[in-house]
């Protein structure tokens, strides 16, 4: 039920940040709330498997930009759900650039925090 719940809600946070940050479009065949489906199921699945790895690989950096860092890793992810969605199953999202990617993973990572506190309670 919480994976369900999660991918609920990133694909709410996709589509946020699709209308909010230029550069990021529904992309593929299929209508627009599909393609935030699809790319909301792989950053849930790249969040649960790659992430951790990544994050351990970019500690030292991490610690010595203070945390910054970790934005990167978010901005990456999100680049490797969207090429995830796109080439997998033919729908997503397409990200203009790097800037568009740091963007939207901020973004998504605000409202992703807003909606589970809004879910607990």
């Amino acid at each position: 039920m919480r994976f369900m719940l999660n991918w609920l809600f990133t694909s709410i946070a996709i589509a946020i940040a699709t209308f909010l940050v230029p550069g990021i479009q529904p992309f593929g065949f299929a209508e627009a709330w599909v393609c935030f489906a699809f790319v909301g199921l792989f950053l849930n699945i790249v969040d649960s498997l790659v992430k951790p790895f990544l994050t351990v690989i970019s500690l030292p950096l991490t610690i010595i930009t203070l945390g910054i860092f970790q934005l990167v890793v978010n901005s990456f992810m999100l680049e490797l759900a969207s090429y995830l969605s796109v080439n997998l199953l033919g729908a997503g999202i397409s990200i203009a650039g790097f800037g568009s990617a740091f963007m939207g993973s901020i973004l998504v990572s605000i409202m992703r925090s807003i909606l589970d506190s809004i879910a607990e309670g």
